[in-house]
């Protein structure tokens, strides 16, 4: 599998939008994304950083996954990587119907055992600016260097 992400990795890289190069990384609806969360993270040296984004990553393609393409194996996660001097930046888009406004909660729920509900806040807990779509099924995430 990490061999296809590598393929497409490298047939899709060379794309040019303005001065920056935005790669795009293609990712088969599973929840197996440690892998692909690694590609995507490799230009990170900085530790603290790298661990910072990596969970916040790990927690977007999850609920790209499952709430967005709802573990539907033959719909695509693309996400889109673009680093600036100042930046880091992160668009993940799955093939759902988009998230409502009310629904990106950035608390942590009441209950302690609840099952769901920590992911938008780890998210914005560990990336410095996040945008969505107007239809709710993509989120750019970014990190200042």
């Amino acid at each position: 599998m990490l061999r296809n992400l590598l393929i497409k990795y490298y047939f899709c890289r060379f794309l040019k939008r303005n001065k920056f190069t935005w790669e795009i990384f293609l990712l088969p609806t599973t929840l197996q994304i440690n892998p692909f969360v690694m590609l995507i993270l490799e230009p990170i040296n900085d530790k603290i950083l790298f661990n910072k984004m990596k969970l916040g990553l790990h927690e977007a393609l999850v609920n790209a996954a499952k709430h967005g393409n709802l573990n539907n194996p033959k719909k695509i996660i693309r996400v889109r990587r673009v680093i600036t001097p100042n930046w880091f930046v992160l668009q993940i888009q799955d093939e759902g119907t988009g998230s409502s406004f009310e629904s990106r909660k950035t608390t942590l729920p009441l209950e302690i055992d609840a099952e769901g509900g920590r992911g938008f806040f780890l998210i914005n807990k560990s990336f410095d600016d996040i945008r969505w779509n107007k239809r709710g099924n993509r989120i750019q995430l970014a990190c200042k260097k």
